[in-house]
């Protein structure tokens, strides 16, 4: 058993108001924690294989389909696909406690096309999405695993899932399906796998997603000069997005992350756009900046029109159009006194450490912005460079607890008999 588990029993500390009991010398519990750790290595073959699966955006079935599989052999019940691509696994409990949902998100950030192939240098393992979340994926199975090799009997009723679109444009598809149709008004907890070491997220960082494009006639640079050029209006307004002040509390960050159009450099463009990221922990302040940013491109627009006199004369106008690309809502309201924060700090001091609670944007937003109690925790060891091709992931110490911890919070928050 690990050794932070034996030493967690003994830590003598105060618990935190509302936290819901921690069953850490449950016979079974204490059961499957020790299956977890003691299942490092089979656990590391699951990140391994699953990350060799390629899972690009809105591209996840052949993945979902193997994660189903691998429920399946488990011998859960009532394994499936819906129908935009969760794959959800049932272990029911006696009906009379709450429902926990243990997920971890299927979609990777990378291409169609990207080489998956997972490398090995002395310990590490390097490849797209070897940590964000072929290890949250793998932790899922393997405390799914601790569970059924224990024995562990919960109240409520456990669900194991492999979500799709959690990142980028896949704007929380698949957590936003299961919260509103699928699984709506089922699930009492929701706990996603989705953080390094031994994190813990339980504040939504909002942010608003904009594909932004100015539209013109187009023109040969030299014959049509005078025509309105839609990267001239981009550039005015990329301008004054980099001068805007945000607070440093609450956070609030802004970006503008891709930048496309023109066709010639002899040629004045009939298109330019550019996709912005616009981020706060505050929903007001989120709000606020939303507000100044759709006020600079359409002043943009403004003075590229009036630059070239367009609109009057017969002269064609410059346009702009603003898409929606995504929206996840911030809140901030969960604090540690919450019952699935303290409990989760409460699991943690049980197994030798104190989480501290930080904010981020995942998949715990959609269900927080519903007033579902959710949080992310960590998968246990150490990871780098996530989202780039070169991200990697190193067992360390922690590698053995993150799973230890996910049996402990799950078994928490069910209740166990």
């Amino acid at each position: 058993m690990n050794p932070r588990f034996i030493a967690g029993l003994l830590l003598l500390s105060a618990p935190l108001a509302a936290q819901m009991p921690v069953p850490a010398t449950h016979p079974r519990v204490r059961a499957a924690m020790a299956a977890a750790g003691a299942d490092s290595a089979w656990t590391l073959d699951q990140q391994i294989s699953i990350c060799e699966i390629p899972a690009p955006p809105f591209k996840e079935r052949m993945r979902g389909l193997e994660f189903r599989r691998r429920l399946e052999a488990l011998g859960l019940r009532n394994v499936r696909l819906d129908s935009v691509g969760n794959v959800i696994a049932e272990r029911p409990g006696t009906g009379k406690g709450p429902s926990v949902m243990l997920a971890g998100h299927l979609d990777t950030v990378f291409p169609e096309g990207t080489d998956v192939k997972v490398k090995r240098t002395g310990a590490r393992l390097s490849a797209p999405g070897i940590a964000d979340d072929c290890r949250g994926l793998a932790v899922v199975l393997t405390v799914a695993r601790a569970f059924q090799r224990a024995n562990v009997s919960t109240n409520g009723t456990v669900y194991f899932v492999g979500d799709v679109g959690e990142e980028g444009a896949g704007n929380l598809r698949g957590v936003r399906h299961l919260f509103e149709r699928e699984l709506a008004g089922k699930i009492d907890y929701f706990v996603s796998i989705d953080e390094d070491d031994l994190g813990l997220i339980t504040r939504a960082v909002g942010s608003n997603r904009y594909r932004v494009a100015f539209k013109g006639p187009g023109g040969h640079s030299w014959g049509a000069f005078g025509t309105v050029n839609p990267i001239h209006a981009l550039g005015r307004a990329i301008a004054a997005i980099a001068e805007l002040r945000v607070p440093q509390s609450p956070k609030t960050t802004f970006s503008v992350g891709t930048v496309t159009g023109g066709t010639s450099v002899n040629a004045i463009p009939f298109e330019a756009s550019a996709e912005v990221d616009l981020r706060s922990e505050s929903a007001d302040a989120l709000r606020e900046l939303d507000a100044k940013v759709k006020s600079i491109f359409q002043a943009a627009l403004a003075a590229e029109n009036a630059r070239w006199g367009a609109g009057r004369d017969g002269k064609p106008a410059l346009t702009l159009q603003i898409d929606t690309i995504g929206l996840r809502p911030a809140n901030n309201a969960q604090t540690a006194r919450s019952t699935i924060v303290a409990t989760a700090i409460a699991a943690g001091r049980a197994l030798g450490f104190t989480p501290s609670p930080q904010a981020a944007s995942t998949d715990a937003n959609l269900p927080l912005s519903l007033g579902i109690p959710a949080i992310v925790i960590g998968f246990g060891g150490r990871s780098g460079d996530s989202h780039s091709l070169t991200e990697w992931y190193e067992p360390s110490s922690t590698s053995a607890t993150g799973p230890q911890w996910a049996v402990l919070l799950v078994a928490a928050l069910a209740g166990v008999r």
